[in-house]
Protein backbone atom coordinates (compact mmCIF):
# COMPACT_ATOMS: atom_id res chain seq x y z
CA UNK A 1 0.00 0.00 0.00
CA UNK A 2 1.24 3.44 -0.68
CA UNK A 3 0.01 6.46 0.28
CA UNK A 4 -0.38 9.56 -2.85
CA UNK A 5 0.72 12.53 -1.48
CA UNK A 6 -2.06 14.98 -1.23
CA UNK A 7 -5.16 12.75 -1.33
CA UNK A 8 -5.35 11.85 2.49
CA UNK A 9 -7.78 13.73 4.08
CA UNK A 10 -7.04 14.91 7.69
CA UNK A 11 -9.42 12.34 9.17
CA UNK A 12 -7.19 9.46 8.20
CA UNK A 13 -4.33 11.11 8.60
CA UNK A 14 -5.38 11.40 12.61
CA UNK A 15 -6.52 7.94 12.46
CA UNK A 16 -2.90 6.30 12.29
CA UNK A 17 -2.43 7.99 15.65
CA UNK A 18 -4.56 4.76 17.36
CA UNK A 19 -2.38 2.38 15.36
CA UNK A 20 -0.35 0.10 18.49
CA UNK A 21 2.76 0.28 16.51
CA UNK A 22 2.51 4.02 16.84
CA UNK A 23 1.57 3.92 20.30
CA UNK A 24 4.27 1.88 21.36
CA UNK A 25 7.26 4.39 20.22
CA UNK A 26 5.34 7.03 22.98
CA UNK A 27 7.37 5.24 25.89
CA UNK A 28 10.36 4.17 23.96
CA UNK A 29 10.56 7.67 22.70
CA UNK A 30 10.60 8.70 26.50
CA UNK A 31 13.20 6.03 27.06
CA UNK A 32 15.81 7.58 24.52
CA UNK A 33 15.15 10.86 25.92
CA UNK A 34 15.70 10.87 29.37
CA UNK A 35 19.15 10.75 29.24
CA UNK A 36 20.55 13.66 26.35
CA UNK A 37 19.38 16.33 28.94
CA UNK A 38 21.30 14.46 31.53
CA UNK A 39 24.38 14.72 29.72
CA UNK A 40 23.92 17.99 27.95
CA UNK A 41 22.08 21.26 29.05
CA UNK A 42 21.15 20.04 32.57
CA UNK A 43 24.33 18.95 33.38
CA UNK A 44 25.28 22.58 32.28
CA UNK A 45 23.38 24.18 35.07
CA UNK A 46 24.59 21.93 37.51
CA UNK A 47 27.97 22.74 36.40
CA UNK A 48 27.59 26.53 36.31
CA UNK A 49 25.61 26.05 40.14
CA UNK A 50 29.39 24.44 40.65
CA UNK A 51 30.89 27.83 39.45
CA UNK A 52 32.31 26.09 36.43
CA UNK A 53 33.78 28.37 33.78
CA UNK A 54 31.72 28.64 30.21
CA UNK A 55 34.55 27.41 27.95
CA UNK A 56 34.78 24.06 30.59
CA UNK A 57 31.06 23.74 30.03
CA UNK A 58 30.98 24.57 26.29
CA UNK A 59 33.70 21.27 25.97
CA UNK A 60 31.39 18.91 28.42
CA UNK A 61 29.17 19.47 24.77
CA UNK A 62 31.71 16.96 23.30
CA UNK A 63 30.32 14.30 25.59
CA UNK A 64 27.43 13.97 22.80
CA UNK A 65 30.10 13.26 19.99
CA UNK A 66 29.17 9.65 21.21
CA UNK A 67 25.50 9.77 20.38
CA UNK A 68 27.59 10.51 16.65
CA UNK A 69 29.71 7.80 16.38
CA UNK A 70 27.47 5.15 17.28
CA UNK A 71 27.54 3.79 14.02
CA UNK A 72 30.84 2.30 14.37
CA UNK A 73 29.37 -0.24 16.68
CA UNK A 74 25.49 -0.31 15.31
CA UNK A 75 26.79 -3.46 13.33
CA UNK A 76 27.44 -5.20 16.27
CA UNK A 77 23.93 -4.40 17.65
CA UNK A 78 22.49 -5.53 14.31
CA UNK A 79 23.92 -8.92 13.92
CA UNK A 80 25.42 -10.08 17.06
CA UNK A 81 23.20 -11.77 19.66
CA UNK A 82 23.57 -11.41 23.23
CA UNK A 83 24.02 -14.55 25.10
CA UNK A 84 20.79 -16.10 26.70
CA UNK A 85 19.12 -12.78 26.48
CA UNK A 86 18.73 -12.57 22.82
CA UNK A 87 16.99 -15.82 23.09
CA UNK A 88 14.53 -14.54 25.00
CA UNK A 89 13.83 -10.81 24.09
CA UNK A 90 14.98 -11.16 20.52
CA UNK A 91 17.98 -9.06 19.13
CA UNK A 92 16.29 -5.52 18.93
CA UNK A 93 14.47 -6.02 22.70
CA UNK A 94 17.51 -7.47 24.12
CA UNK A 95 20.04 -4.38 23.23
CA UNK A 96 17.53 -1.84 24.06
CA UNK A 97 17.36 -3.42 27.58
CA UNK A 98 21.12 -3.76 28.19
CA UNK A 99 21.49 0.54 26.78
CA UNK A 100 19.17 1.38 29.54
CA UNK A 101 20.74 -0.89 32.53
CA UNK A 102 24.07 1.18 31.34
CA UNK A 103 21.97 4.45 31.73
CA UNK A 104 21.01 3.72 35.52
CA UNK A 105 24.54 2.69 36.47
CA UNK A 106 26.21 5.95 34.70
CA UNK A 107 23.54 7.94 36.39
CA UNK A 108 24.26 6.95 39.83
CA UNK A 109 27.52 6.32 38.95
CA UNK A 110 27.45 10.39 38.71
CA UNK A 111 25.96 10.91 41.95
CA UNK A 112 28.23 8.87 43.84
CA UNK A 113 30.83 10.76 42.51
CA UNK A 114 32.83 13.32 43.97
CA UNK A 115 31.87 15.96 41.58
CA UNK A 116 33.14 19.06 44.29
CA UNK A 117 36.77 17.41 43.23
CA UNK A 118 37.12 15.99 40.24
CA UNK A 119 35.01 16.84 37.24
CA UNK A 120 37.31 13.99 35.36
CA UNK A 121 34.89 11.60 37.02
CA UNK A 122 31.79 13.02 35.78
CA UNK A 123 32.90 13.18 32.56
CA UNK A 124 33.98 9.44 32.70
CA UNK A 125 30.32 8.84 34.18
CA UNK A 126 28.66 10.86 31.34
CA UNK A 127 30.64 9.18 28.80
CA UNK A 128 29.05 5.78 29.96
CA UNK A 129 25.68 7.33 30.28
CA UNK A 130 25.73 8.60 26.58
CA UNK A 131 27.29 5.65 25.23
CA UNK A 132 24.73 3.11 27.00
CA UNK A 133 22.00 6.06 25.40
CA UNK A 134 23.17 5.51 22.21
CA UNK A 135 23.33 1.75 22.18
CA UNK A 136 19.64 1.88 22.91
CA UNK A 137 18.76 4.16 20.29
CA UNK A 138 20.45 2.13 17.50
CA UNK A 139 18.03 -0.72 19.03
CA UNK A 140 15.22 1.57 19.20
CA UNK A 141 15.52 2.83 15.30
CA UNK A 142 15.92 -0.71 14.32
CA UNK A 143 13.00 -1.78 16.55
CA UNK A 144 10.50 1.25 14.29
CA UNK A 145 12.00 1.31 11.11
CA UNK A 146 10.81 -2.61 11.61
CA UNK A 147 7.77 -2.41 13.21
CA UNK A 148 5.54 -0.81 10.61
CA UNK A 149 5.23 -0.25 6.85
CA UNK A 150 6.81 3.22 5.48
CA UNK A 151 3.09 5.01 5.22
CA UNK A 152 2.95 4.47 9.40
CA UNK A 153 6.81 6.08 9.77
CA UNK A 154 5.89 9.77 9.84
CA UNK A 155 2.93 9.34 12.77
CA UNK A 156 5.45 6.80 14.40
CA UNK A 157 8.35 9.23 14.18
CA UNK A 158 5.97 11.70 16.03
CA UNK A 159 4.63 10.11 18.52
CA UNK A 160 8.05 9.04 19.55
CA UNK A 161 9.33 12.53 19.26
CA UNK A 162 6.20 13.15 21.81
CA UNK A 163 8.03 10.54 24.22
CA UNK A 164 11.15 11.94 23.63
CA UNK A 165 9.84 15.60 24.76
CA UNK A 166 8.03 14.29 27.59
CA UNK A 167 11.50 12.87 29.04
CA UNK A 168 13.66 15.68 27.85
CA UNK A 169 10.33 17.62 30.10
CA UNK A 170 11.39 15.04 33.21
CA UNK A 171 14.89 15.88 32.77
CA UNK A 172 14.95 19.54 32.21
CA UNK A 173 12.00 21.49 34.17
CA UNK A 174 11.62 18.23 36.38
CA UNK A 175 15.14 17.97 37.25
CA UNK A 176 15.45 21.84 37.62
CA UNK A 177 12.64 21.67 40.15
CA UNK A 178 14.07 18.65 41.86
CA UNK A 179 17.07 20.50 42.29
CA UNK A 180 15.45 23.54 43.78
CA UNK A 181 13.84 21.50 46.15
CA UNK A 182 16.27 19.26 47.04
CA UNK A 183 19.55 18.71 45.58
CA UNK A 184 21.18 18.05 42.41
CA UNK A 185 21.91 15.00 43.93
CA UNK A 186 18.64 13.78 44.22
CA UNK A 187 17.39 15.00 40.65
CA UNK A 188 19.75 12.48 39.15
CA UNK A 189 18.70 9.51 41.42
CA UNK A 190 14.94 10.16 40.72
CA UNK A 191 15.89 10.53 36.34
CA UNK A 192 17.42 7.09 37.26
CA UNK A 193 14.13 5.65 38.42
CA UNK A 194 11.84 7.18 35.15
CA UNK A 195 14.16 4.77 33.21
CA UNK A 196 12.36 2.08 34.30
CA UNK A 197 9.51 3.16 31.81
CA UNK A 198 11.77 1.40 29.02
CA UNK A 199 12.57 -1.34 30.89
CA UNK A 200 8.88 -2.43 31.12
CA UNK A 201 8.36 -1.35 27.56
CA UNK A 202 10.84 -3.97 26.56
CA UNK A 203 8.96 -6.53 28.11
CA UNK A 204 5.64 -5.55 27.31
CA UNK A 205 6.13 -4.90 23.70
CA UNK A 206 6.74 -7.92 20.79
CA UNK A 207 9.91 -8.74 18.55
CA UNK A 208 9.50 -7.34 15.43
CA UNK A 209 9.91 -9.27 12.13
CA UNK A 210 13.12 -8.77 10.46
CA UNK A 211 12.96 -8.65 6.70
CA UNK A 212 15.39 -9.38 3.89
CA UNK A 213 14.10 -8.21 0.37
CA UNK A 214 15.40 -11.12 -1.93
CA UNK A 215 17.17 -8.33 -3.95
CA UNK A 216 19.31 -7.16 -1.27
CA UNK A 217 20.20 -10.86 0.04
CA UNK A 218 21.55 -11.31 -3.06
CA UNK A 219 23.91 -8.18 -3.08
CA UNK A 220 25.29 -9.54 0.17
CA UNK A 221 26.23 -12.76 -0.94
CA UNK A 222 27.68 -11.67 -4.31
CA UNK A 223 29.91 -8.77 -2.39
CA UNK A 224 31.01 -12.28 -0.20
CA UNK A 225 31.53 -13.93 -3.00
CA UNK A 226 33.57 -11.53 -4.61
CA UNK A 227 35.89 -10.94 -1.49
CA UNK A 228 35.78 -15.31 -1.26
CA UNK A 229 34.10 -14.29 2.40
CA UNK A 230 31.86 -17.40 1.32
CA UNK A 231 34.67 -19.92 2.13
CA UNK A 232 35.27 -22.62 4.75
CA UNK A 233 37.16 -22.09 7.69
CA UNK A 234 36.61 -19.04 10.79
CA UNK A 235 38.89 -16.55 9.03
CA UNK A 236 36.20 -16.67 6.32
CA UNK A 237 33.26 -17.21 8.91
CA UNK A 238 34.76 -13.78 10.36
CA UNK A 239 35.52 -11.91 7.16
CA UNK A 240 31.39 -12.85 6.01
CA UNK A 241 30.15 -11.29 9.26
CA UNK A 242 31.94 -7.95 8.45
CA UNK A 243 31.43 -7.90 5.21
CA UNK A 244 27.48 -8.67 6.04
CA UNK A 245 27.49 -6.43 8.97
CA UNK A 246 29.54 -3.54 7.95
CA UNK A 247 30.04 -3.07 4.35
CA UNK A 248 27.12 -4.19 2.59
CA UNK A 249 24.96 -1.49 4.34
CA UNK A 250 26.82 1.34 3.25
CA UNK A 251 27.38 -0.94 -0.56
CA UNK A 252 23.65 -1.15 -0.58
CA UNK A 253 22.99 2.75 0.21
CA UNK A 254 25.40 4.03 -2.06
CA UNK A 255 24.01 1.40 -5.16
CA UNK A 256 20.46 2.66 -4.34
CA UNK A 257 20.88 6.42 -4.25
CA UNK A 258 23.81 6.70 -7.10
CA UNK A 259 25.27 9.99 -7.60
CA UNK A 260 22.91 11.63 -4.84
CA UNK A 261 24.27 9.33 -2.00
CA UNK A 262 27.23 12.03 -1.36
CA UNK A 263 24.26 14.93 -1.42
CA UNK A 264 21.92 13.26 1.05
CA UNK A 265 24.60 12.58 3.59
CA UNK A 266 25.92 16.33 2.92
CA UNK A 267 22.11 17.47 4.19
CA UNK A 268 21.80 14.98 6.82
CA UNK A 269 25.06 16.11 8.27
CA UNK A 270 23.90 20.05 7.95
CA UNK A 271 20.13 19.98 8.99
CA UNK A 272 20.63 20.17 12.41
CA UNK A 273 23.80 22.15 12.74
CA UNK A 274 22.29 25.04 14.01
CA UNK A 275 19.98 24.17 16.61
CA UNK A 276 22.44 21.71 18.12
CA UNK A 277 25.03 24.60 18.42
CA UNK A 278 22.81 26.71 20.00
CA UNK A 279 21.71 24.04 22.47
CA UNK A 280 24.75 23.77 24.75
CA UNK A 281 24.45 27.61 25.71
CA UNK A 282 20.74 27.68 26.29
CA UNK A 283 20.62 27.41 30.28
CA UNK A 284 23.37 29.12 30.74
CA UNK A 285 21.99 31.86 28.48
CA UNK A 286 18.97 31.95 30.39
CA UNK A 287 20.92 31.70 33.77
CA UNK A 288 23.30 34.67 32.80
CA UNK A 289 20.14 36.97 32.03
CA UNK A 290 19.12 36.79 35.37
CA UNK A 291 16.21 33.66 34.60
CA UNK A 292 15.40 31.81 38.07
CA UNK A 293 15.66 27.71 37.78
CA UNK A 294 11.96 27.76 38.74
CA UNK A 295 11.25 30.35 35.76
CA UNK A 296 13.26 28.45 32.89
CA UNK A 297 11.58 25.50 34.12
CA UNK A 298 8.19 27.07 33.79
CA UNK A 299 8.75 28.87 30.86
CA UNK A 300 11.81 27.32 28.95
CA UNK A 301 10.51 23.42 29.66
CA UNK A 302 7.11 23.52 30.37
CA UNK A 303 5.47 25.89 28.34
CA UNK A 304 8.18 24.86 25.11
CA UNK A 305 7.16 21.54 26.02
CA UNK A 306 3.60 22.19 24.92
CA UNK A 307 4.91 23.95 21.33
CA UNK A 308 7.04 21.28 21.17
CA UNK A 309 4.25 18.61 20.92
CA UNK A 310 2.56 20.62 18.32
CA UNK A 311 5.30 21.12 16.25
CA UNK A 312 5.91 17.29 16.43
CA UNK A 313 1.56 16.36 15.82
CA UNK A 314 1.43 18.80 12.75
CA UNK A 315 4.90 17.51 11.61
CA UNK A 316 3.26 13.50 11.54
CA UNK A 317 0.02 14.58 9.67
CA UNK A 318 1.93 16.75 7.10
CA UNK A 319 3.85 13.92 6.51
CA UNK A 320 1.00 11.89 5.98
CA UNK A 321 -0.72 14.45 3.78
CA UNK A 322 2.20 15.99 2.00
CA UNK A 323 4.75 13.30 1.87
CA UNK A 324 7.86 14.36 3.43
CA UNK A 325 10.22 16.91 1.36
CA UNK A 326 7.72 20.16 1.45
CA UNK A 327 7.50 19.77 4.71
CA UNK A 328 11.07 19.02 5.18
CA UNK A 329 12.25 22.01 3.72
CA UNK A 330 9.93 24.22 5.61
CA UNK A 331 11.41 22.38 8.83
CA UNK A 332 14.92 23.72 7.33
CA UNK A 333 13.36 27.50 7.01
CA UNK A 334 12.09 27.78 10.68
CA UNK A 335 14.58 26.06 12.30
CA UNK A 336 17.45 28.85 11.07
CA UNK A 337 15.30 31.46 11.71
CA UNK A 338 14.05 31.40 15.13
CA UNK A 339 17.87 31.48 16.35
CA UNK A 340 16.75 35.44 15.72
CA UNK A 341 14.42 35.51 18.33
CA UNK A 342 17.48 35.15 21.24
CA UNK A 343 19.15 37.59 19.46
CA UNK A 344 15.91 40.13 20.85
CA UNK A 345 15.91 38.23 24.27
CA UNK A 346 19.54 39.13 24.34
CA UNK A 347 18.98 42.59 24.29
CA UNK A 348 15.90 42.64 26.33
CA UNK A 349 17.39 40.87 29.06
CA UNK A 350 15.36 38.79 31.53
CA UNK A 351 11.83 39.55 30.04
CA UNK A 352 9.60 36.97 30.47
CA UNK A 353 6.85 37.74 27.74
CA UNK A 354 10.03 37.37 25.23
CA UNK A 355 11.57 34.22 26.67
CA UNK A 356 8.29 33.16 26.14
CA UNK A 357 8.20 33.80 22.61
CA UNK A 358 11.67 33.00 21.97
CA UNK A 359 10.96 29.55 23.14
CA UNK A 360 7.52 29.23 21.18
CA UNK A 361 9.24 30.14 18.10
CA UNK A 362 12.65 27.46 19.02
CA UNK A 363 9.91 24.47 20.05
CA UNK A 364 7.51 24.46 17.68
CA UNK A 365 9.85 24.70 14.78
CA UNK A 366 12.30 21.97 16.27
CA UNK A 367 9.58 19.51 17.06
CA UNK A 368 7.52 20.17 13.55
CA UNK A 369 11.63 19.70 11.83
CA UNK A 370 12.32 16.69 13.88
CA UNK A 371 9.29 14.50 13.30
CA UNK A 372 9.86 15.53 9.48
CA UNK A 373 13.43 14.71 9.88
CA UNK A 374 13.15 11.07 11.63
CA UNK A 375 10.43 9.88 8.98
CA UNK A 376 12.98 11.45 6.77
CA UNK A 377 15.76 9.36 7.95
CA UNK A 378 13.80 6.68 8.26
CA UNK A 379 12.83 6.28 4.43
CA UNK A 380 16.32 6.52 3.42
CA UNK A 381 17.02 2.76 5.48
CA UNK A 382 17.04 -0.57 3.53
CA UNK A 383 15.11 -3.14 6.40
CA UNK A 384 18.12 -5.43 5.96
CA UNK A 385 20.04 -3.00 7.29
CA UNK A 386 18.28 -0.81 9.63
CA UNK A 387 19.89 -0.69 12.57
CA UNK A 388 23.68 -0.06 10.77
CA UNK A 389 22.16 2.74 8.07
CA UNK A 390 19.78 4.49 10.38
CA UNK A 391 22.71 4.71 12.76
CA UNK A 392 24.97 5.91 9.98
CA UNK A 393 22.43 8.69 9.26
CA UNK A 394 21.54 9.55 13.28
CA UNK A 395 25.31 9.67 13.49
CA UNK A 396 26.28 11.95 10.58
CA UNK A 397 22.90 14.31 11.85
CA UNK A 398 24.57 15.22 15.32
CA UNK A 399 28.24 14.97 14.62
CA UNK A 400 28.70 18.58 13.27
CA UNK A 401 26.82 19.98 15.67
CA UNK A 402 28.00 18.72 18.31
CA UNK A 403 31.44 19.21 17.10
CA UNK A 404 31.11 23.00 16.98
CA UNK A 405 28.45 23.32 20.10
CA UNK A 406 32.03 22.32 21.91
CA UNK A 407 33.19 26.20 20.39
CA UNK A 408 29.95 27.46 22.04
CA UNK A 409 31.56 29.40 25.35
CA UNK A 410 34.47 30.18 23.53
CA UNK A 411 32.70 32.29 21.32
CA UNK A 412 30.07 33.64 23.80
CA UNK A 413 33.27 34.66 25.84
CA UNK A 414 34.80 36.12 22.94
CA UNK A 415 32.00 38.46 21.31
CA UNK A 416 28.38 38.10 23.16
CA UNK A 417 25.08 36.25 23.08
CA UNK A 418 23.45 38.28 20.47
CA UNK A 419 26.93 37.30 18.10
CA UNK A 420 26.65 33.63 19.32
CA UNK A 421 23.17 33.74 17.93
CA UNK A 422 23.18 34.66 14.87
CA UNK A 423 26.35 32.57 13.79
CA UNK A 424 23.90 29.88 14.83
CA UNK A 425 20.89 30.94 12.30
CA UNK A 426 23.82 31.16 9.76
CA UNK A 427 25.08 27.57 10.01
CA UNK A 428 21.36 26.89 9.07
CA UNK A 429 21.38 27.91 5.89
CA UNK A 430 23.18 25.15 3.79
CA UNK A 431 20.86 22.59 5.43
CA UNK A 432 18.05 25.42 3.36
CA UNK A 433 19.62 25.32 0.32
CA UNK A 434 20.32 21.13 0.41
CA UNK A 435 16.77 20.79 1.26
CA UNK A 436 15.25 22.93 -1.67
CA UNK A 437 17.58 20.80 -3.77
CA UNK A 438 16.37 17.41 -2.54
CA UNK A 439 12.53 18.77 -3.04
CA UNK A 440 13.78 19.43 -6.69
CA UNK A 441 14.75 16.65 -7.31
CA UNK A 442 12.31 14.32 -5.79
CA UNK A 443 9.72 16.12 -7.97
CA UNK A 444 11.39 15.30 -11.29
CA UNK A 445 11.71 11.98 -10.16
CA UNK A 446 7.94 11.83 -9.89
CA UNK A 447 7.36 13.34 -12.69
CA UNK A 448 9.12 10.83 -14.56
CA UNK A 449 7.82 8.06 -12.94
CA UNK A 450 4.22 9.05 -13.85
Amino acid sequence: MTLQQGTVSWSEALRVYSRPQVITMLFLGFAAGLPLLLVFSTLTAWLRDMDVSRSTIGFFGWVGITYSIKVFWAPIVDRIKLPMVTRILGQRRSWMLLGQLGVILGLVAMVLTDHETSLTSIAICAVLVAFSSSTQDIAIDAFRIESAIDEYQGAMSATYVFGYRVAMLVAGAGAFYIADWSSWDTAYLFMAAFMLVGIITVFVVSEPEHQVPTVTAEMESGLKHSMHADQSGWWHRLEAWFVGAVMAPFVEFFQRNGSWALMILAFIALFRLSDITMGIMANPFYLDLGFSKTEIASVGKIFGFFMTLAGSFLGGLFVVRYGIYRPLLVGAVTVALTNLLFVQLANVGADLNWLAVAISGDNLSGGFSNAVFIAYLSSMTNRAYTATQYALFSSLMTLPGKFFSGFSGVIVDASSYQTFFVYAALMGLPAVLLAWLLWKHERQGTTVAN
